[in-house]
């Protein structure tokens, strides 16, 4: 405030002569008094601004307008602005590792003592060690680097093949057709929420018969790749795919087939409009195993944690959470894009 007031009073026209004289006079008369009341008011806003002194964290986020990818960004901001008497943010969204990593470089010099990142893109690995390197704590949401120092926070892919099994024997019983909808192109993705699936169905429900086939992580792909799968087999008792979008174009596959013999698809992720669709159908147990993007919010969390001193894990994997009909109101979220 002083500095502002002193810059208008540099700016006074020698029209207010006569103004100024008498603040002189009056600042003469109570200069003692000024003097204190300023030391005090000074000290008051130090103390202040010591007590009020916040983290700063930086997230960063790939920049897609839609899907679960765009829900990470969603959720990381949310529950910043949900810290914000804690913390003081920055969010960027990217569309390539070289975007990102000038963001990454952006948040050092802002001064940022966390960074929250999904670093999607291959060869961040150097910029996170450089961030590292000087002092930055940075905790990587789902995508696991080769860092030294580096926190991570995921899902847990293997066991979503584990809710699986044990919800389509839950509804259908040791033995039956189930058909399994893997998803190579995905890698370690696929692969472990198939591990957990097969170990799973092995262990408890060996006489079940389990066909494969590869599909992808949309609903086109789900649609048209189920559609054939229908046609080639008469008998349906469930469906364990590993996608939520997979598992809508699975659904659309059925109606328009007409069939009625399947009561079970699974899914994952937690897609906001998958969850609409459970209490829909009622012949069909439709769920989900959460690999939810509102975990970002536990990566934030995590960071927050770091910066305040309290010990944390490098890896925080969050235990599955299986969603159908008859809890999913618990897990609706009209703002989310996902």
């Amino acid at each position: 405030m002083v500095t502002v007031l002193s810059a208008c009073g540099g700016e006074d026209t020698p029209d207010s002569n006569t103004e100024s004289g008498d603040e002189t006079e009056n600042n003469q008369t109570d200069n003692t008094d000024s003097e204190s009341e300023a030391n005090d008011s000074e000290s008051s806003e130090t103390s202040e601004g010591e007590e009020g002194e916040k983290y700063k964290v930086g997230i960063l986020a790939p920049a897609v307008t839609h899907g679960w990818v765009a829900a990470v960004a969603y959720h990381a901001e949310s529950r910043a602005e949900e810290l914000s008497d804690e913390i003081d943010y920055q969010i960027h969204t990217s569309s390539g590792a070289e975007e990102m990593t000038a963001q990454l470089d952006d948040l050092m010099t802002w001064g940022a003592e966390a960074i929250v990142a999904f670093p999607q893109w291959e060869g961040m690995e150097v910029p996170i060690q450089r961030a590292l390197d000087a002092g930055i704590e940075v905790v990587n949401f789902d995508i696991a680097i080769d860092a030294e120092g580096v926190y991570r926070v995921a899902g847990d892919n293997e066991d979503m093949g584990v809710q699986g099994a044990n919800y389509i024997v839950d509804k259908i019983g040791t033995e039956g057709n189930v058909v399994v909808l893997e998803v190579p192109s995905s890698g370690s993705v696929s692969e472990l929420r198939l591990k957990g699936f097969e170990e799973t169905i092995a262990e408890i429900a060996p006489d079940m018969n389990i066909q494969k086939y590869a599909t992808e992580f949309t609903r086109e792909a789900g649609l048209k790749d189920f559609a054939d799968i229908l046609t080639a087999n008469d008998q349906i008792d469930a469906v364990y795919s590993m996608d939520d979008e997979t598992s809508i174009g699975v659904l659309q596959a059925i109606s328009e087939a007409g069939r009625d013999d399947i009561q079970v698809v699974t899914g994952g992720g937690g897609m906001q409009e998958y969850f609409k669709m459970m209490p829909e159908n009622e012949d069909i147990w439709i769920q989900s195993a959460l690999y939810s993007p509102a975990m970002v919010k536990d990566a934030v969390d995590v960071a927050v944690k770091i910066l305040n001193g309290e010990e944390v894990e490098e890896n925080t994997i969050i235990p599955t959470t299986v969603v159908d009909r008859e809890n999913y109101e618990e897990f609706l979220d009209e703002n989310s894009p996902y």
